[in-house]
């Protein structure tokens, strides 16, 4: 069965991508999002100066088994490709867990291969009124709020996780946030601080962003177990 899914780049060993594997993470190319803080801006176009073809990343996976636990999907946006069904299928045809990091820009095809998942790491970017502001495509928080429900009822594991950085989430913004996944029963939270690290947006990499203790304490009052990620 011939697939052609398009990787703009892989990590051959993860020790963090995927909780509890050892895995190699794919990049695919391509994403309707322009998020300021995105440290993959390369992987924005659909076709990119660097190309895997899935065919040899395949036969790379063959040699790997006994050695990886599992493989990431990562991007760019993965579930902006329609290929993305059927390369899952393969990688679990060798043996291979999956995981799949997503910020939820097209619900229907998440719904459709969350069987062919054992984790997904879903980005919950911003109040989902307010998405647009973050990334430039008007629309895309009702997308991740459908995402986000068909992640909750799917059955999959998974991990909600957020970049904050002062510019973009006030700390009110984080309060509805943590409120609105209160709600639907979540009670873990991953709050990754900003990093530089291929950031295209000069106003945010010049100024780094720290998470305010105080805040993270009234934040864990609404979902009890919040993960803070450092910026390195």
């Amino acid at each position: 069965m011939r697939t052609d899914l398009v990787l703009g780049g892989m990590t051959p060993l993860s020790t963090i991508d995927f909780p509890g594997r050892l895995a190699a993470v794919f990049y695919t190319q391509g994403c309707p999002l322009r998020c300021g803080y995105c440290h993959n801006p390369e992987l924005w176009e659909s076709r990119g100066p660097v190309a895997i073809p899935w065919d040899e990343a395949l036969a790379w996976l063959h040699r790997r088994r006994g050695l990886l636990d599992g493989v990431v999907f990562s991007g760019g946006e993965p579930t902006a490709q329609e290929a993305l069904g059927a390369a899952l299928a393969q990688v679990r045809d060798l043996g291979f867990t999956t995981a799949l990091h997503t910020a939820g820009v097209y619900p229907k095809r998440l719904a459709e291969i969350l069987p062919l998942l054992d984790w997904v790491g879903l980005d919950i970017k911003a109040p989902f009124d307010r998405y647009a502001d973050l990334t430039g495509i008007p629309g895309s928080g009702a997308k991740a709020r459908q995402s986000l429900a068909a992640v909750l009822a799917g059955g999959v594991e998974y991990e909600l996780r957020t970049t904050v950085h002062r510019r973009l989430l006030a700390p009110e913004d984080l309060m509805a946030m943590a409120q609105h996944l209160r709600s639907h029963g979540v009670r873990h939270w991953v709050l990754q601080e900003f990093r530089t690290q291929g950031c295209t947006d000069a106003e945010l990499a010049n100024s780094p962003s720290r998470l305010d203790p105080a805040l993270v304490t009234q934040l864990r009052e609404l979902v009890p177990d919040i993960t803070v990620r450092t910026a390195a």
